[in-house]
């Protein structure tokens, strides 16, 4: 299995990379702490052999900011991500999900630390009973707390006065295969409830689960059975809508297919009266602002605790064409989910707030990496990139989805330089002719076909990635002396394409002519790209692992020398 991280199971060693050394210190930090703290509670399955390089590999299949995030004070709940995590791979434990009773601690303002009489029995509960969220209290959480402390919290046949009392909430922990539409399905099913999502923690493994984590209330804090047996009846009843006759993931998957393959005109957002995704505008908290269009500003921002990047449309600017294209957007994003497409988290659809919230990418832009910062790839890491954004391309293309921007610049990384595409600003559902018209994209990456007001499909963008690939292993901006428009020209009237570097590997050289030919139907699609693509790969670890152990070899032969002429 590949690590997100590029580690093995059993590495300790931080890697090399000043982009990843950091976080990977922390989240060694975090590895150790809770191995140390499970160590020291005599946990019995801490003790088993084993163990340390398991609770290693969970860390490793989890994306970084769950090992910073993680509150190691209660390092079970580590272990039960674990534990869930595994019972999800049998399809018959989906989704797999734990409940717990929770407290959030409340802003501190110097006033008593008093238990907090809750429940209709009247009890009083200590504060050290009841465990902290696992990813402790955020700030919105605090908030959350702090509100209740002021206000007069209304049981059945109870009332009581909060002072300082914490209102009771539950986290549900869900595991699952990760697939389109899962975190409306969830959060769809916690609504049914009637429980308030006040938090969500979401998570892809790289061996392709989720791991979503909800505090909630709305729920009396005695019954977690009944809570439960409550979600139990809800994945049940959730299943049968989808299907009798399928198991869950096949529905959401026939589901999803079915859906996305409709292109409405004109351009509307499905609603099904239950619109999980849309988000309050005044929930949205902006950063600093990290880019800015004629059209639109993104921000770096939180949404529930979350780092967010929010894409806001300028209201000056909305028009009747730009408001189609938002809303194409977000029928698109809404329906695609893959490690390697920026995950989509809601939108903001009532103007003048006009927005699309995604998940924050902290690497930035493979385009201000090459042509801002001056970086490059070496060869092994250009070759994963590729990989990766081949790997999205092709998600989409089995969607019927073509991004007919494909460059650099909208290609997103995150802190673990895994790529990302993103921007579907410009994306479209492919029309049921197959084939569409009209001029998008960018010049410099623009296929001819594009250029030429042609009928064009899914090869349009294969022809972006050669372009892109080309990009990738030289650095320079392709046509870098002529301007777009002069660009575009030579590409449709002259047959120009970019110069291939001499020491080019062969078969990627081969794989740029055949990305760029004239004729669409003679470009390869994306699966054939990540075939050719992984055996280049396969065999640069190969010649590398060759020369690694020619130079062990030379050396053990010098040193042996050496110790002869000691003797």
């Amino acid at each position: 299995m590949v690590m997100e991280d590029n580690e093995s199971c059993g590495s300790r060693v931080v890697d090399s990379s000043p982009t990843n050394s950091r976080q990977h210190r922390k989240k060694l930090e975090v590895y150790n702490e809770v191995l140390r703290r499970l160590k020291q509670s005599n946990n019995v399955e801490a003790q088993q052999p084993g163990f340390d390089d398991e609770l290693w590999a969970h860390f490793n299949r989890l994306p970084t900011r769950y090992a910073l995030d993680v509150n190691v004070e209660s390092a079970e709940d580590v272990l039960t991500h674990k534990r869930l995590l595994h019972q999800a791979h049998d399809p018959a434990n989906r989704p797999a999900f734990d409940v717990r009773l929770v407290q959030v601690t409340p802003v501190p303002d110097g006033s008593s630390t008093d238990a907090v009489p809750f429940n209709s029995a009247n009890k009083e509960i200590s504060r050290s009973v009841l465990p902290l969220p696992a990813f402790g209290s955020s700030p919105n959480l605090e908030a959350l707390a702090l509100e209740a402390s002021k206000s007069e919290v209304q049981d059945e046949d109870v009332t009581v006065t909060c002072g300082n009392m914490l209102r009771p909430m539950h986290e549900i922990t869900f595991s699952t295969d990760d697939k389109p539409k899962l975190l409306s399905q969830l959060t769809s099913l916690l609504a049914e409830l009637g429980l308030n999502i006040q938090e969500a923690h979401v998570f892809s493994s790289v061996d392709g689960y989720s791991l979503d984590v909800f505090v909630v209330d709305g729920w009396p804090y005695e019954e977690i059975e009944q809570l439960q047996m409550a979600l139990k009846r809800e994945i049940l009843m959730m299943i049968e809508k989808s299907s009798p006759s399928q198991s869950p993931s096949e529905s959401f998957r026939k589901e999803t297919k079915t859906v996305i393959k409709c292109e409405l005109d004109p351009v509307t957002i499905p609603c099904d009266g239950i619109d999980v995704w849309e988000i309050d505008h005044q929930i949205l908290k902006f950063g600093n602002k990290i880019a800015s269009g004629s059209y639109g500003d993104l921000y770096k921002g939180t949404y529930c605790s979350q780092e967010v990047a929010i894409k806001i449309l300028k209201s000056e600017r909305l028009n009747t064409e730009l408001q189609k294209e938002f809303a194409q957007e977000v029928y698109i994003m809404r329906k695609v989910r893959h490690k390697n497409v920026v995950q989509f988290i809601g939108a903001c659809t009532r103007p003048p707030n006009l927005c699309i919230v995604t998940e924050y990418m902290c690497g930035g832009s493979v385009y201000d990496y090459l042509h801002k910062q001056k970086g490059s790839f070496k060869f092994p890491t250009l070759l994963k990139v590729a990989i990766d954004v081949s790997k999205g391309m092709n998600y989409l293309h089995q969607n019927n989805i073509i991004h007919r921007d494909l460059k650099a610049a909208n290609l997103l990384m995150d802190e673990n330089e895994v790529v990302k595409v993103a921007d579907f600003g410009v994306a479209r559902v492919k029309a049921h002719t197959g084939v569409m018209t009209a001029e998008t994209g960018t010049y410099r990456w623009m296929a001819p076909e594009v250029i030429e007001h042609k009928p064009y499909d899914h090869k349009a963008d294969i022809f972006s990635f050669g372009v892109l690939l080309w990009e990738l292993m030289t650095g320079k901006l392709p046509y870098e002396y002529l301007t777009p428009l002069q660009a575009a020209i030579g590409v449709v009237q002259k047959g120009l394409r970019p110069t291939i570097p001499k020491q080019t590997h062969p078969k990627l050289a081969e794989l740029l002519e055949k990305c760029w030919q004239r004729d669409p139907t003679s470009r390869p699609d994306f699966p054939e790209i990540i075939e050719i693509l992984q055996q280049v790969a396969k065999e640069v670890a190969d010649e590398e692992d060759d020369r690694r152990k020619e130079k062990e070899k030379s050396s053990g032969g010098f040193f042996s020398v050496l110790r002869r002429g000691n003797h």
